[in-house]
């Protein structure tokens, strides 16, 4: 108790000397034995808290008191988060955010989400308004850096393309030049598209909007040539918003890569852990062989690694301050990630986008976890 908090924390020279044995007798401490002493006490106290107390943060503990987690979300795009008639939100980005809420709260019903436009995203989680962001964003240098978040998971590997009405007979990017395009402004893929048409000396009339929305409705209102964002949004777009989406088509060529990511706010390891590993989960369960449909089944599977995944054996929860069923909830309320990209982007959906690069790495895509163990 006598030592000063910022003592033990550095353990640096110059720590005030006290008297940690009672009657000094005249013998004082030596400097280098008051740093033992201070360690010990430092360890001592660390060892008497709760298990995963030593990481708690403000977000975790807030989501806890709250009873729900908050995230946010594009709130418009088709496949990826958008509410139905009864409000309910559905999508593939909704279902990750459910995964997150499943781990902490144990029920997917317990989110709520808040629809952002692009230019009020960072904003909002960086003022507390929501808890995390799973709404499209591409993971860069610089938004890591400047806004101080954590990326903490590419759920989706994406790349910038071009939709156009077939009517106006281009078939290539080769074939865009002198044409208007409609962009999403203040974003990457604002900057993209200048970067692209000026590497390759192509003029173009770039036509930007504040919000997806203007944008969205001008294009199909025939006030731009193309559209220009991440592939997977322009296929939802032409799903729900073209007024025949058969006059549309997506231009098959790429001009940058976009790893879209599930951030939180730096400052809260333990609800970032569990962001983090709460997506991952689905991704191992998927190469695993779990479903919802299964789950019941695969737990009673004598493999050491389902057994772990599924907490039959004990561990899995501890490391993150959850108990064992958490990847089990996550499975059974909301799937695997191969479940949620059939669901609302694949073969299955409206939009009917390919795995490509988001296929496991099992079958030669990107997605895969680190070993849970």
């Amino acid at each position: 108790a006598c030592l000063r908090e910022k003592d033990v924390d550095s353990l640096k020279p110059g720590s005030r000397h006290c008297n940690l044995g009672g009657h000094n007798h005249g013998n004082e401490r030596t400097e280098a034995e008051m740093r033992k002493a201070a360690l010990a006490i430092a360890i001592a106290a660390i060892a008497l808290l709760p298990a995963g107390a030593a990481n708690a943060g403000p977000v975790l503990d807030a989501v806890k008191a709250r009873g729900e987690l908050v995230c946010g979300v594009r709130g418009d795009t088709l496949g990826f988060a958008h509410p139905l008639a009864d409000g309910k939100y559905v999508g593939f980005a909704v279902d990750i955010c459910r995964a997150i809420g499943v781990a902490i709260l144990g029920d997917a019903a317990k989110v709520k989400f808040v629809p952002l436009p692009a230019d009020k995203r960072f904003a909002a989680l960086k003022a507390g308004e929501v808890d995390v962001l799973v709404s499209g964003t591409t993971h860069t240098m610089n938004r890591e850096l400047e806004h101080d978040f954590d990326f903490v998971a590419t759920y989706l590997y994406d790349g910038q393309g071009f939709m156009v009405p077939r009517k106006l007979g281009k078939r290539s990017l080769k074939d865009l030049a002198d044409v208007s395009i409609c962009v999403t402004a203040g974003t990457t893929t604002e900057r993209n598209l200048a970067d692209y048409f000026r590497r390759n000396n192509k003029p173009y009339k770039p036509v930007p909007f504040g919000k997806v929305e203007d944008l969205r409705a001008a294009f199909f209102g025939g006030k731009c040539d193309a559209y220009t964002g991440d592939a997977t949004a322009l296929f939802a777009a032409r799903a729900a918003y073209a007024p025949i989406p058969q006059e549309y088509i997506v231009l098959p060529e790429l001009i940058s890569k976009e790893p879209l990511a599930v951030i939180v706010r730096d400052g809260d390891p333990a609800f970032a852990a569990i962001a983090r590993w709460a997506f991952l989960a689905m991704i191992q369960a998927e190469e695993a062989g779990i479903t919802s449909a299964n789950v019941d089944q695969m737990a009673k599977s004598d493999s050491p690694e389902i057994k772990l995944l599924l907490g039959t054996t004990p561990g899995i929860g501890k490391v993150l301050g959850l108990d064992d069923k958490w990847i089990y909830r996550i499975v059974k309320l909301v799937g695997n990630y191969g479940e949620s990209y059939e669901r609302n982007l694949g073969r299955t959906s409206q939009l009917k986008i390919p795995r490509g690069l988001n296929a496991l790495w099992t079958q030669g895509g990107m997605q895969y976890s680190p070993p849970f163990r």
